[in-house]
């Protein structure tokens, strides 16, 4: 049994990639930062390519410099900006403050382009885009590290670089304030920082780290001619120092931890697979180094000596976090105590919010003659006072005794507000189109159409005979409360089951609610599955989905990636299965004869019923699917717990919808991944020219738009052939 959901686990879920996502200091598309006056360029910004950084350090001067009331408000005391970091970012925004007449310091704690310089000799260098012309003076065209070292040294001679290392940044009045090692100060309207991933070396953890034949970066290949050396690490500098030193003459051994390389580019990976003087030892990891060997462990844990005269530990640097810490800049995905309080209190918040919703509190409120209740109560006296229910007003004053209307309207106009900021952030044919669509879903199916249109429709003896009667029967049974029917189960005719559980989970069968929801579930949702994948209905229909990707958008890149999230996704298979359970227990009990058997199935599914209520609906759906949305993303419900989610998954498996990518096009940010707030890790298939077949996927679209070179495209794929169909007429990007 266990080992049959295991197979189950890894044929849906765990068989897909789970990479992380680096922790970096939070930056707005501008560069600006959570401390005003205070930006970000170059590497740190998420994006490691040289165009986009010299790109980027001219435009955040450009813009600084054209806002209102900067040239009028200079100070004479302070520079108008400090450059923290003589990288390309850097420099790029120290000539852009030079051309516009600002006053400006450039600090460097090394020297000018030092991770340039620092590259391995005659080390190949990729200017992605390739018809990219970054805004700017400064330029870049050569494609061999020596030649681009002269290149950007010559464009910047003039450029004063002051030798320093910033400690941090505070805001003195009305500048900044940069502190120096030393105490120094210097005061300045703005800052930019343009260090990039300046911090420490990564380290292996393993004894004999620190000997003198350990170096974590290769100056000189061929220094190493004729000696037996290990390279540690999977990523283009590992790759690129293993290829650069086996064609110097050395004997290299490649170890990484990882079944195969997912963060280098396809050419390095392509160079590698050629060199026939590279031994690659994959799913190894170091143990021991000692002098002349070093002790690998693979991944059943058995040991094997490599001879190595020289190791690079080739595994990245941490990024300098503790600036920014000390700078006041949040880190993204980090949580201060402030993080904690607010994130419990709007918590506690979403469980009076979901219990009021729930009624839960009606009897309470109304003792005491307290709002939200009371207030309906008394508008409702008033408007039935004076006008009649079959007039808009009247019907509002009954709807206006549901807690649900006021939730659903708070959600409307969340839904529409934060749709229009969407697609002013995002304006392409993709998103706009798919954001009217959310925001007509939600405004008039889910909200005129059950409290307003149907009731009114109601009130005007549209039901009371003929075909509107048996139509009205069929759909919305008569009730004791409200609007004398149940308008509310209109719901279902866009949240389909077991999303929402209702129009199936009643004591007695309603045989038309039963078959819409069959075909629904059954038929319509695993056709648009098997044609656009699950994110049709998860991104362009669901009510759930037009908040996340609305309220939700500004917030995807906290949703946590990694193995242990990737498994907590099967917690939707539970529901589901609870679902399930519950059905067949009510099928049991409508089928069986009236009797004692028939009495203890319903009893037993009632049980289950309210227990999903509880847990699922309320707890599940609502307070942890919303209260975690500023702090998890918007998505939180979505992947992990819903269950039509959970059965869309097993329906994505068979899909003809991928995400395709151009691995020429690859450059391994991580941005794709970043962005994705289903906690897919699109660049392990990007990199690779795999097409993306995760059955998380929205269709959001952040990940095609948001890659800095064009990498991804939705379209179709023959999952038995392996043809592709096409691509799709809207394009995300």
């Amino acid at each position: 049994m266990l080992s049959s959901l295991a197979r189950y686990a890894h044929w849906l879920h765990t068989r897909w990639p789970a990479g992380t996502v680096e922790p970096l200091p939070q930056v707005e598309p501008d560069g600006s930062t959570a401390v005003p006056g205070l930006f970000v360029a170059g590497d740190l910004s998420g994006i490691p390519l040289l165009k986009f950084a010299a790109d980027g350090g001219a435009r955040i001067v450009r813009s600084f410099a054209a806002a209102p009331g900067f040239n009028a408000a200079r100070d004479a005391s302070a520079l108008d900006v400090v450059i923290l970091g003589a990288s390309v970012a850097g420099m790029s925004a120290a000539l852009e403050a030079r051309k516009l007449g600002l006053s400006f310091a450039v600090v460097e704690a090394s020297e000018p382009f030092s991770t340039i310089v620092n590259f391995p000799a005659r080390k190949p260098i990729f200017l992605y885009p390739t018809a990219m012309r970054p805004e700017g003076e400064l330029r870049l065209s050569a494609d061999v590290k020596e030649a681009l070292v002269e290149e950007l040294r010559e464009q910047t001679r003039e450029i004063e670089v002051r030798r320093g290392r910033a400690e941090r940044v505070e805001r003195a009045g009305g500048v900044l304030e940069v502190v120096l090692e030393g105490g120094q100060r210097l005061r300045a309207r703005r800052v930019i920082v343009a260090i990039g991933r300046s911090g420490n070396y990564r380290k292996l953890g393993a004894p004999g780290e620190e000997s003198s034949h350990v170096f974590n970066r290769l100056h000189d290949p061929a220094e190493f001619s004729g000696q037996d050396v290990l390279v540690v690490g999977g990523g283009d500098s590992a790759l690129e120092a293993a290829i650069a030193l086996a064609q110097s003459g050395a004997r290299v051994t490649l170890s990484y931890r990882g079944p195969e390389f997912s963060r280098a580019k396809p050419e390095n990976v392509d160079a590698l697979a050629r060199e026939s003087g590279v031994r690659v030892l994959l799913g190894s990891k170091v143990r021991r180094i000692d002098a002349e060997h070093v002790e690998l462990a693979d991944s059943t844990g058995a040991v094997q000596r490599v001879r190595a005269q020289a190791v690079f530990p080739l595994i990245g640097r941490e990024p300098p976090l503790e600036f920014f810490r000390r700078s006041g800049v949040p880190i993204r995905g980090e949580w201060r105590t402030s993080t904690k309080l607010s994130f419990a209190a709007f918590l506690a918040f979403c469980v009076f919010l979901y219990l009021w919703k729930a009624d839960k509190f009606r009897p309470a409120f109304e003792a005491r003659g307290w709002f939200p209740y009371s207030m309906g109560d008394w508008l409702a006296e008033r408007l039935s006072a004076a006008t009649e229910p079959s007039t808009l007003l009247g019907t509002l004053a009954i709807t206006l005794n549901e807690p649900g209307f006021y939730y659903s309207l708070a959600y409307c106009v969340c839904v529409v507000l934060f749709g229009f900021a969407r697609m002013r952030k995002r304006p392409t044919a993709y998103v706009r189109l798919q954001t009217w669509t959310l925001m007509a879903i939600q405004v008039v199916p889910l909200f005129l159409l059950p409290y307003v249109l149907l009731p009114l429709a109601g009130h005007n003896g549209w039901f009371d005979e003929g075909a509107g009667r048996s139509l009205a029967d069929a759909l919305f049974p008569l009730a004791d409360y409200g609007h004398g029917r149940e308008y509310w189960r209109s719901f279902g005719l866009i949240l389909a089951w077991p999303l929402f559980i209702w129009n199936v989970f009643t004591s007695e069968p309603l045989w038309t609610w039963l078959a819409i929801s069959l075909v629904q579930t059954f038929v319509l949702i695993p056709l648009i599955v098997w044609r656009w994948g699950k994110g049709a209905y998860c991104g362009w229909i669901c009510s759930c989905g037009a908040l996340a990707e609305t309220l939700g958008d500004a917030h995807r890149s906290k949703m946590p990636h990694g193995p242990l999230w990737n498994r907590l996704n099967l917690v939707g298979q539970a529901a589901l299965a609870l679902c399930l359970l519950i059905f067949a227990l009510r099928a049991v009990a409508w089928s069986a004869p009236q009797g004692a058997v028939a009495g203890a199935f319903a009893s037993l599914a009632g049980v289950f019923t309210t227990g999903y209520y509880y847990v699922v609906d309320i707890g599940l759906a609502g307070i942890v699917g919303v209260g975690f949305y500023f702090w998890f993303s918007g998505r939180v419900w979505c992947r992990f717990a819903c269950p039509l989610a959970a059965l869309m998954h097993v329906y994505a498996r068979f899909s003809r919808f991928r995400i395709f990518a151009d691995k020429r096009k690859c450059i391994s940010c991580n941005v794709c991944t970043s962005v994705c707030h289903q906690g897919i890790d699109v660049m392990s298939f990007a990199n690779k020219g795999l097409a993306m077949e995760d059955p998380e996927c929205v269709r959001c679209s952040a990940c095609v738009q948001m890659c800095p070179t064009g990498v991804l495209e939705f379209g179709q794929l023959d999952p038995a052939s392996g043809r592709e169909l096409g691509r799709d007429s809207i394009p995300a990007r």
